[in-house]
């Protein structure tokens, strides 16, 4: 039993990757599902996808490693995070459709408790702010929209968790309604000082406690998967939210130490120790990781649109067909043409946190093309990345962060868009050798806890680095691009 399980749950695709005894990768299986819209603003999926995807995945990733189910010594979970599904008790059946991270419905809702001075409360407690982001007010609207829901829930049948606990619960047969702190902590209910779910949110939410699932370490004992389901009976032994499950995999396990993930969103997260640290600068306190029932804590910057920029520009304008074809248009751009997009599709995350914006080109021409608005689309991510850069530095300037932001993420694989992150941020950029660093963190919490992988010292030390990116912008050029960026996106907020 010298395998790892790792599983993928992301906003537009499930993977599942067989890790060797040496950490790496010795197959995976990928799929994508649907993406529901019924309403502007609102995203949702359907959880039988989410799961679907996640049985036929592994049992794929299983065969394809030519390994039996037995061979695995444990499985480690990461997700895409915030995102709520309730369902019953003892069907398992969701009351309705999971209500994604990115869904924006309940804007109006977290507006009404800000107005009431209730968010000082909340952030003192889970070190987020107010937003429709985050889980709560997600778990609040299905008991209120869905018939019969609230007293349901009231009389304990129905259960709420992240897609960790869902896929958890489903995979161990309903035996384990378990989750870790990281993604507890990204619900809005839990405290992340306490280390538990905080009475006094509930109560204001009106959100029965018994449908709370237990929280756990990231490495721990998370259940057994039930024989039927992937061959064996396989223990559950590490789960992570997915930007907590890349800090771990970029072993930034240091204070000050700092990484960003670029998927369909792009998340920073720099790991401030045993402390948890407030933000001055509307940026999130958090949990990195909890270890032997100790949490280290992190200061996290959350971009919305990072990678769905470039969807964008294929599935919106049409004018790519495959994501790599970003990089030759940005290099045949008109270096003279200056066009700035503010992809707040969705609203902006830190610093800005207005759910209600929406994007805006500034500086078109007659002669902007493809070229500059695939130029304009790469470059939107460093300078969001540099927005959140600026704002960790102001909130840990007496510990220092390290200069180096270590990277990860699809669109990490971009040498056009990773060498403007670091003119504009003007500090170098490390890209790893292992890509993975998202399953490859989970995978290294469920071997740890195994004994197949070694400890903390251990896995930092095996961290690699395959690529630097230098700043090479002159420092004049890189000051005018941020502060046409900044203009455009103070215009875009005005709106």
């Amino acid at each position: 039993m010298t395998y790892i399980l790792a599983i993928d749950q992301g906003t537009t695709s499930t993977r599942a990757i067989v890790f060797d005894a040496g950490m790496t990768a010795k197959a995976q299986s990928q799929q994508e599902f649907a993406q529901h819209f019924p309403q502007s603003g609102w995203v949702e999926h359907d959880p039988q996808d989410l799961w679907d995807t996640t049985v036929a995945t592994c049992r794929d990733a299983i065969e394809s490693a030519g390994i039996s189910a037995s061979d695995i010594a444990g499985i480690g979970i990461t997700n895409q995070r915030e995102t709520v599904i309730v369902w019953d008790k003892e069907t398992g059946q969701p009351v309705y459709n999971a209500i994604v991270w990115q869904d924006r419905r309940t804007a109006e809702a977290c507006r009404v408790l800000r107005d009431a001075d209730h968010e000082t409360m909340i952030t003192a407690r889970t070190g987020l702010l107010l937003d429709p982001y985050f889980s709560a007010s997600k778990l609040a609207w299905i008991l209120d929209n869905v018939e019969g829901a609230r007293d349901r829930a009231a009389k304990g049948e129905l259960l709420f968790g992240t897609v960790d606990c869902y896929l958890i619960w489903k995979l161990t047969a309903g035996a384990s309604h378990a989750t870790d702190a990281t993604n507890a902590a990204r619900t809005m209910l839990y405290d992340i000082h306490k280390g538990r779910w905080s009475k006094t949110i509930c109560d204001l939410l009106d959100i029965p406690m018994n449908m709370l699932p237990e929280v756990k370490d990231c490495a721990a004992d998370f259940g057994l998967t039930d024989s039927d389901m992937l061959g064996a009976k396989i223990p559950i032994y590490g789960v992570a939210g997915d930007q907590q499950a890349a800090t771990i995999g970029q072993a930034c396990f240091e204070p000050g130490m700092l990484k960003s993930t670029y998927g369909t969103g792009c998340f920073a997260l720099l790991n401030t120790g045993d402390t948890p640290v407030q933000s001055k600068n509307r940026l999130l306190t958090t949990i990195a990781y909890q270890l032997d029932g100790k949490p280290t804590y992190a200061l996290e910057g959350s971009i919305f649109v990072a990678g769905a920029v470039v969807q964008w520009l294929r599935d919106g304008l049409k004018i790519i067909s495959a994501a790599a074809e970003t990089h030759a248009l940005a290099e045949q751009a008109d270096p003279h043409q200056n066009v700035i997009l503010v992809p707040a599709f969705v609203g902006l995350g830190a610093p800005y946190w207005n759910p209600d914006c929406r994007g805006a080109v500034f500086g078109l021409t007659r002669s902007t093309g493809p070229s500059e608005m695939a130029k304009a689309a790469l470059e939107s991510v460093g300078f969001q990345t540099r927005d959140l850069l600026e704002a960790m530095s102001a909130d840990w300037h007496a510990k220092g962060v390290q200069p180096t932001l270590r990277v990860d993420g699809g669109m990490a694989a971009s040498d056009w868009a990773m060498q403007f992150l670091s003119d504009i941020i003007a500090a170098p950029v490390d890209r790893p050798v292992n890509h993975e660093t998202t399953a490859l963190g989970v995978a290294w919490l469920a071997g740890m806890r195994a004994g197949v992988y070694p400890d903390q010292q251990g896995f930092a030390a095996s961290w690699a680095r395959e690529t630097q990116f230098s700043p090479k912008m002159d420092e004049d050029l890189r000051d005018a691009k941020y502060a046409s960026w900044k203009k455009a996106v103070q215009a875009t907020l005005s709106v």
